[in-house]
């Protein structure tokens, strides 16, 4: 098992959504954490990379850093999802292993998996088809990073690890609605929906499709429990193991947030990957257990949002 005491660990994407909750269970374990912002070292540029490993020289990377959005964000900027996100893990990893870091933790997604992937998700179908479309830039260059983690593995000896996270949500999502993913989106909808008195809110796709969902906090300290614990050069799922229809997904939500009125579903609009439930056996080998279950997670989401909405009206 790896001490992360004293430590030194730079966590690219530590001031985003995951990457705040990550650093705060990494100073718990008593590491010394840098957070680099985007407007300081724009990994893109791979002099800014160099530049990065120089000031902080970290002992440890974990690579949270990416591009995110939901579906329509996705479909309309798929050549920058692609190029941004590919090139900020390659050129990470590459000073990385020429740094001398003595592990590498890189952070993919659940979008890299093909779209008719056999349910459960496991590890082992990665390669078996083509991404779902909507993200399937995306999905594919982040999945670049585990070639290179394990090319890097076989050729230098480099200790690099993937992490597969399903689905995210928690407090302190994002709720932009131009770039939110679903479950912040529904309940930025449904909270504005009953508080101007809205009868009904409008939804994309049909509702058929099925997703997984994880608490932001437990997925942190999943990653934790594997830059610890896990050394295998093959990928890992980290999820709740438990898939919602997105109907469903939806009146849970309407209920969370106290919306009593009709959902009026856009089915000209997308639905994404039919089914999405991941394996998460490998992550349990290594003491990984999903805690707060989805109704618990909304409810927490909620209320955090609620709060933030009180504090800019008051």
């Amino acid at each position: 098992m790896l001490d992360l005491r004293d430590k030194r660990i730079l966590v690219t994407g530590g001031a985003g959504f995951l990457g705040a909750y990550l650093v705060e269970r990494l100073q718990a374990r008593g590491a010394v954490v840098s957070v680099p912002r985007s407007t300081d070292y724009d990994l893109v540029d791979g002099r800014a990379a160099e530049s990065l490993f120089a000031d902080a020289r970290p002992e440890i990377v974990i690579h949270l850093a990416a591009q995110v959005g939901g579906i329509g964000i996705n479909s309309a900027q798929p050549g920058r999802f692609f190029y941004e996100n590919l090139m900020m893990g390659a050129q990470t990893m590459e000073v990385a292993r020429v740094s001398g870091v003595e592990k590498f933790v890189a952070i993919g997604t659940v979008c890299a998996y093909p779209k008719h992937t056999p349910v459960p998700f496991r590890e082992d179908d990665l390669w078996n088809g083509y991404p779902e479309e909507t993200n399937a830039p995306y999905g594919i260059a982040k999945k670049m990073l585990l070639v290179q983690g394990q090319a890097y593995r076989q050729q230098y000896g480099f200790n690099a690890i993937h992490l597969l996270p399903v689905n995210l949500y928690g407090p302190r999502d994002n709720f932009d609605p131009e770039s939110s993913h679903v479950i912040p989106a529904l309940i930025r909808k449904c909270c504005e929906a009953t508080d101007a008195g809205r009868r009904s809110v409008e939804v994309w796709g049909s509702g058929s499709a099925y997703r997984e969902f994880l608490f932001v906090e437990d997925c942190a300290e999943g990653i934790v429990l594997a830059t610890e614990r896990y050394e295998g050069a093959e990928p890992v799922n980290l999820g709740s193991g438990r898939e919602i229809s997105i109907r469903d997904l939806v009146g849970k939500v309407a209920t969370a947030t106290g919306f009593s009125g009709e959902i009026v579903w856009d089915d000209a609009r997308p639905d994404g990957q039919p089914r999405r439930r991941l394996d998460i056996s490998r992550a349990r080998s290594f003491g990984f257990e999903p805690k707060v279950d989805l109704d618990r997670g909304l409810q927490l989401t909620v209320d955090w949002y609620r709060t933030q909405l009180s504090r800019k009206s008051a």
